[in-house]
């Protein structure tokens, strides 16, 4: 759980327009109304975009670190521990697994590309060149080779949160079995996560500006109208989302006794951030914070959202299978059921194998595409242009994901603390939001 000091004063609650969802809302509103009506001026923002993302990623190495060493060294059981991965890697397979499922169901009802009729001839593959040659080295054995860092400080500054994940589990394992003499340590790396989630606080506040620069960006360098030549594509993406967040998480989240709604409600502001600045990443700390919050045990937390970050992808599976599907009937290819469920196995391990990659979506899917030789790799030029615009959805159904999956997990292991939870999804508990009553200015 978060610390907080004995003294704690109390939280008295800003006007709305103080709050971040509000500001990173006024902001994306403004981000698109410039780069519509100035899309010159809007693609000049990308910086402000580009340096909020630095800013996060900065951070996220050091919070994944403290949040999941001081978690197990914390837990003591070790057994638990791998009781925990195991169902999360469980859940994490399953629910990955059936959202390439739906994505090609979807994509054989809706058929998004059919009558399209282009010659694969005329399309340019130097287009996507760059992301078929990253999908060569996707492959798993290098994936499985890659988690290893090449120093234990490495980690850290490479940017690679499996890479973090697995030196974070190994240092928290050795701080848990050297017992009363790693007490020292680990009360020095509490104080530490408790002055690293401060900074996270502080970089927040910069969050409308990153997004009004990424939200500028998108919409002054490809322009709404690149929406409608493949507004089939894009809006069957976006409706099969919202149908597998609402109908399937959401039963999902009703068994477990709490609402899809009130969940995505609790997390407004860090979904409004992830769909200004179409990454997932951007809300990955607060998503921590916020789960402790709700009363998610740290240890449960630290394993199962960077974990999910790379292997719970909801939102790209269902792009991938759409996608490819999408590509095959463009060009007019014909996939018979056996090159369809050949397409969905290799879709299962790529997606995999290139977890943790920049640009993951569309790296896995020119993976899967040079399995499958009957749909051209080049076809991928077709949807190059509105991928920004599929990543928003992309991102924000990963998002969810993984926020359900902690307090799925959490429950299964019973360590959820209902009041807390109750309290938090009722907006009963502080926020990152709201400030304490000594930091209102005085008048």
């Amino acid at each position: 759980m978060l610390h907080a000091a004995a003294d704690t004063p109390p939280v008295v609650r800003k006007p709305w327009y103080f709050a971040l969802y509000a500001q990173v809302l006024i902001a994306i509103v403004a981000g698109i109304l410039l780069g519509h009506f100035a899309p010159e001026t809007g693609e000049a923002m990308k910086p402000l975009g580009d340096a909020f993302i630095k800013l996060i990623k900065m951070i996220i190495a050091p919070v994944i670190f403290l949040t999941i060493v001081t978690g197990i060294a914390g837990m003591r059981d070790l057994a638990s521990v791998g009781r925990v991965a195991g169902k999360a890697f469980a859940y994490f397979l399953f629910f990955s697994t059936l959202a390439l499922i739906i994505g090609m169901i979807v994509a054989n009802v809706v058929q998004p590309g059919a009558g399209l009729n282009i010659d694969p001839a005329t399309l340019d593959g130097s287009a996507v060149a760059t992301y078929a040659s990253q999908a060569k080295d996707s492959t798993l054995t290098a994936f499985l080779l890659n988690i290893i860092p090449d120093t234990f400080t490495g980690a850290l500054t490479q940017s690679n949160i499996l890479q973090v994940l697995f030196v974070a589990i190994l240092f928290g394992i050795a701080l848990a079995m050297i017992g009363e003499r790693g007490e020292r340590v680990l009360d020095l790396l509490n104080d530490v996560s408790t002055a690293f989630f401060k900074v996270v606080a502080i970089v927040m506040k910069a969050a409308p500006i990153g997004a009004f620069g990424a939200m500028a960006f998108t919409i002054g360098a490809y322009g709404v109208e690149a929406l409608s030549s493949l507004a089939a594509l894009i809006g069957t993406f976006y409706l099969t989302s919202f149908l597998f967040v609402i109908v399937i998480l959401g039963s999902v989240c009703a068994l477990c006794g709490f609402s899809i709604f009130k969940l995505m409600a609790y997390l407004k502001a860090e979904l409004l951030l992830v769909l200004g600045t179409s990454s997932s990443e951007s809300a990955l700390p607060s998503l921590i914070e916020k789960m402790e919050r709700a009363g998610c045990p740290k240890s449960i937390v630290g394993l199962v959202v960077p974990t999910g970050y790379s292997f719970n992808l909801d939102g790209t599976n269902i792009y991938m299978t759409l996608a490819a599907l999408f590509i095959a009937q463009a060009v007019g290819v014909d996939l018979s059921i056996g090159e369809q469920l050949l397409l969905l196995s290799v879709a299962m391990l790529s997606s995999k194998g290139a977890a943790g990659v920049t640009g993951a979506g569309f790296i896995t899917l020119a993976a899967t595409l040079t399995i499958v030789p009957s749909v051209p790799v080049a076809g991928m030029a077709l949807i190059l242009g509105i991928d920004r615009f599929m990543s928003e959805c992309r991102s924000l159904t990963n998002f969810i994901g993984n926020a359900v999956a902690t307090v799925v997990v959490a429950k299964w292991e019973g360590g959820l603390d209902k009041a807390q939870f109750d309290a938090a999804m009722a907006g009963r508990s502080p926020r990152i939001d709201e400030v304490d009553a000594s930091e209102v200015p005085a008048g």
